[in-house]
């Protein structure tokens, strides 16, 4: 019977059709007109897995408002590295952003993000003293210099009607504003990323396509296993280059390339749910994200938050994220996934990370087990006058946290975005969650200076870099001026001042 497989080369494959890979394709392809890619994703539309509104958090993650990106340590001391890093990296990606609207790449902005203020909240003597010592920590920075703290009742109140509405002004409550805070739809930013990329020559993109094996040839370029699920037509694909950003389903794939850099890691996926309000007038009243301080043992994808949001086009408010556990890697992925994650090179990694993260596990116990009233009553924690009838239960996303070996422990619990490549650098892949999305263009940038190492150096590369990101190659928060210029002139193209 004769071979019908049909076979393609490219100089890059990308695996997964989310905003990692769409951030990855064009920066690739700004750098390098001629590059010939191919792009893979399993479902029938792009984003529609983690980078999808509905299952991504939206909150353009620049670390004002997330306390897990500023733990206070025994001492009682904040350390504000992490917060300032991932402040960094968002600057970063706003820029490449208004970038692609100033260049036609991709449609108004209005599309996919929006201005609107980031609150952190707190209540109890010992929070308040803890959110007061994290803004010092903060504001001290130029990044955060516009941040803005008060305990004063009517203050807050306006900040948060919705929030302070039924609360007694003896409270001990605090907050933190910061009005320059964004809402990111990273599943529109995508799908229009995609929409502009796959209309140059040399960008092919297949949906209902699935990679089932990879392997690296002797000349170091990789040979890949692809159905299609729509005909069952097997293909093959030769490529130089491969980035794997195809979200939980990341480490599955990374265990199929059997390389060494991938050796002892493995995953443990959480699951979430919003709170979605139905209440046109109730929506109406909130205009902010409100986070506040997460559970003991809960994962940072489970910070509480009372969340206004725009999707499809629609004011939305949304609570949550519940966590929850299942074997699945994806929405719609397998309950198989998790057992045959399972690898002899990183059994002890997983059982080591488990033991140490037993209040994890409990957490997750609790969360799966509440009831419709306790997902109410952790409501009204925030929204203390919450009517069970005006709030739905909806499906949200499914993260893979990442479990590594470590000399030490045996193996650690990660809760970050974790990117793995080659020696060689043929080979890279994306792993984790939060802050992800938010930070794709860095994160991105950096693959490309490992991956792409001989070109990146080149005066032609770096230019273009320098004009797709102005600040490229520096640090806003060392240079007051650059970062107050830059702000003005990114919420100026994306539309950010109102």
């Amino acid at each position: 019977m004769p071979d019908t497989t049909i076979r393609t080369n490219s100089e890059v494959v990308l695996i997964g059709a989310g905003i990692m890979s769409a951030t990855l394709g064009l920066i690739l392809k700004e750098l390098q007109p001629d590059i010939k890619i191919e792009i893979y994703e399993r479902l029938d539309i792009a984003a529609a897995e983690s980078s999808d509104a509905w299952n991504n958090a939206g909150t353009g993650h620049s670390a004002f408002c997330e306390l897990n990106y500023t733990p206070e340590s025994e001492d009682g001391s904040i350390n504000p590295k992490k917060a300032i890093g991932i402040a960094e990296s968002f600057e970063v990606s706003r820029q490449f952003w208004a970038y692609l609207v100033q260049e036609n790449k991709v449609p108004s902005p209005e599309n996919f993000i929006k201005s609107i203020p980031h609150l952190s909240f707190v209540w109890g003597k010992k929070n308040v003293e803890y959110l007061k010592k994290r803004y010092e920590a903060l504001q001290a920075n130029p990044l955060f210099d516009e941040m803005v703290f008060s305990t004063d009742f009517s203050e807050l109140k306006k900040w948060m009607p919705l929030v302070m509405e039924g609360r007694k002004e003896a409270d001990a409550v605090a907050a933190t504003s910061m009005a320059i805070g964004t809402d990111v739809n990273f599943g529109e930013l995508t799908r229009s990323i995609f929409g502009y990329l796959t209309k140059l020559e040399g960008v092919t993109i297949h949906f209902n396509h699935e990679v089932q094996k990879l392997k690296q040839r002797e000349d170091k370029s990789w040979r890949i296993k692809i159905t299609d699920l729509a005909s069952g037509q097997k293909k093959k694909a030769y490529t130089k280059f491969v980035f794997i950003g195809a979200g939980g389903g990341s480490l599955p794939l990374l265990e199929k390339a059997d390389v060494p850099e991938g050796k002892g890691y493995g995953g443990f996926p959480v699951s979430g749910q919003w709170l979605k309000c139905t209440n046109p007038e109730v929506i109406a009243k909130h205009q902010a994200k409100v986070y506040g301080k997460a559970s003991v043992g809960a994962p940072p994808m489970s910070v509480p938050h009372i969340d206004s949001r725009m999707i499809n086009g629609e004011k939305a408010l949304l609570f949550g994220p519940f966590a929850g556990f299942s074997t699945r890697f994806l929405k719609n992925g397998s309950y198989s996934d998790l057992p045959l994650s399972i690898k002899p090179d990183n059994i002890i990694p997983m059982v080591a990370a488990g033991i140490k993260n037993i209040p994890l596990t409990k957490y997750l116990i609790q969360q799966v087990r509440q009831s419709p009233k306790d997902r109410i009553n952790a409501l009204r924690e925030y929204v203390p006058g919450a009517r069970s009838k005006d709030w739905v239960l909806e499906r949200a996303g499914q993260r893979v946290q990442v479990i590594k070996k470590d000399e030490k422990e045996g193996g650690i619990l990660e809760f970050g975005t974790e990117v793995i490549t080659t020696a060689d650098g043929t080979l890279s892949v994306l792993l984790g969650a939060s802050p992800g999305a938010s930070t794709a263009v860095s994160i991105m940038v950096d693959l490309i200076g490992r991956c792409f190492k001989d070109q990146f150096e080149t005066p032609e590369w770096q230019e273009k870099l320098k004009t797709m990101i102005p600040s490229f190659g520096q640090k806003l928060n060392d240079n007051p001026d650059l970062l107050k210029e830059i702000r003005k002139e990114t919420a100026t193209v994306l539309k950010l001042n109102n």
